[in-house]
C-alpha cells in the first residue's frame, strides 16, 4: 500500500513536470513581458493580437512578424506560414531573450508554437 502510494506520487509529480497546471490559458499583455522579462523568460503564454511588419528570409530559413496589441509589440519567430497581416488573432509562444542583464532583456522575442487563428474562447 505504501509502496503504491509512492508511485503514484512520483507519476503525478511527473505528469506536473512534462505538463504544468498553469498551461499557458489567460492571455498575457506585450507590456507585462516588455516591463518585466525576467518573469517570462523560457516561459510559455498566450499572447492576442494583431500581426504587423512581416520578415521573410528564405536562405535562412527564418520567419519573423511584430504582434501588436494594445499595451506594446514583440517580435515572434514562426516556422509556419506568416500570418495575415492587420488582423487579430491569438498565438502561444515561448518567451526568450539572448541576455538578461540588470533585469533588462536583451533580443527579446516571443517563439511561436502554436496560433489560433479564431478568436477562441478561453
Amino acid at each position: 500500500m505504501k509502496n503504491s502510494l509512492v508511485q503514484m506520487i512520483f507519476m503525478l509529480a511527473v505528469l506536473l513536470i512534462v505538463h504544468p497546471v498553469s498551461s499557458a490559458v489567460e492571455i498575457v499583455t506585450i507590456n507585462a513581458i516588455n516591463t518585466s522579462p525576467v518573469n517570462f523568460d523560457g516561459k510559455e503564454v498566450r499572447l492576442r493580437g494583431i500581426a504587423k511588419n512581416p520578415t521573410r528570409l528564405p536562405l535562412i530559413d527564418l520567419k519573423s512578424y511584430m504582434l501588436e496589441d494594445a499595451t506594446g509589440e514583440i517580435m515572434v519567430l514562426t516556422e509556419s506560414d506568416l500570418p495575415r497581416m492587420n488582423e487579430e488573432f491569438t498565438v502561444r509562444v515561448r518567451i526568450t531573450s539572448l541576455a538578461i542583464i540588470n533585469g533588462e532583456a536583451l533580443g527579446l522575442m516571443a517563439i511561436e508554437l502554436e496560433r489560433y487563428e479564431q478568436q477562441q474562447e478561453i
